[in-house]
């Protein structure tokens, strides 16, 4: 059996057994939302407003914000999460035409992204088994399905770090809701590398913008079997509990090791390469195409 993760501390998860009924609440309102659409009210974020300015010159796209969603969020501090939302000060500088790096790139101390509302896509955990570094807790899969609320994540799948940063680990529900995600493609931000983001709905034929919309499904899988134990792992079954209990399948689903597919897109009608948020792992990539941007970094930006 896998060790259950101490409580909340940053970006890590809270004992499940002592709080599993709020969590569940909060599992079945993001399923709600997903399933039938939320109705919400836009407001000021713990009396803040959304603040973001993007620009481009000279072939960079430069995204100006105070990290202040523009849409309906959950209560914080709540039970799982004890942090209030405060407007932070992000500059971040993408290229406006991103180029493919020889090796792929992963997340670690830098956001993925940034939504064009200027709240970062941040999907990992800086929590470990055995303060392992082979082996990171998963936000949310394993055992959170059942009890989503164990990062103290709202509808969007979204929480607070303890110095008020209000980021998103899955996919922003209200936000896409306003983009109108299921009746068109929804660019919902941009990654680090500069290559955008996209929801999970868009073209059934990656070339032909006429073809239909689908639900884009993730290409990773969980593993078979049991973990290893003793001093090489925490044990217990292969259930999503780790960010390494997943493998990426070739064409197990519609996007590649990137979480992405290239293809024509509304904004980008000759086609380009992009990321997709996911329902299932790695819900917001956990790699990059090209090279991510210094601004990204959790120690910048």
């Amino acid at each position: 059996m896998s060790q259950t993760p101490p409580k909340y501390s940053g970006d890590t998860i809270v004992d499940m057994k002592a709080k599993g009924k709020v969590g569940v609440a909060l599992a079945v309102a993001a399923t709600a939302v997903a399933a039938a659409g939320f109705r919400h009210t836009p407001k000021a974020s713990a009396g803040y407003q959304n603040e973001v300015k993007m620009t481009v010159a000279g072939g960079v796209r430069t995204i100006e914000s105070n990290g202040i969603p523009d849409h309906s969020v959950g209560a914080f501090p709540n039970d799982y999460n004890p942090n209030t939302i405060a407007p932070q000060k992000y500059v971040y500088k993408v290229p406006t035409e991103p180029k493919a790096a020889e090796h792929r790139t992963r997340g670690g101390n830098s956001v993925f992204g940034v939504a064009i509302n200027g709240v970062p896509f941040d999907p990992g955990t800086a929590e470990l088994w055995n303060r392992d570094m082979r082996w990171h807790y998963e936000a949310l899969s394993g055992y959170i399905p059942a009890n989503r609320g164990g990062l103290g994540v709202d509808q969007n799948l979204a929480h607070v770090q303890p110095n008020g940063a209000y980021h998103y680990h899955g996919l922003p529900y209200v936000l896409l809701e306003k983009l109108d995600y299921k009746k068109k493609m929804a660019l919902v931000g941009y990654a680090a590398d500069g290559f955008p983001i996209y929801g999970p709905y868009a073209y059934s034929d990656p070339n032909d913008a006429k073809s239909p919309l689908k639900e884009l499904k993730s290409s990773y899988v969980l593993k078979k079997g049991q973990r290893p134990g003793g001093d090489d792992g925490p044990g217990g079954e292969y259930d999503g509990s780790f960010r390494q209990d997943y493998d990426y399948l070739l064409n197990a689903g519609d996007l590649d090791l990137f979480n992405g597919r290239t293809g024509v897109t509304p904004e980008y009608p000759n086609g380009t390469f992009y990321y997709v948020l996911t329902k299932e792992f790695p819900f917001v990539p956990r790699y990059w195409k090209g090279t991510p941007d210094p601004s990204f970094s959790k120690r910048g930006g």
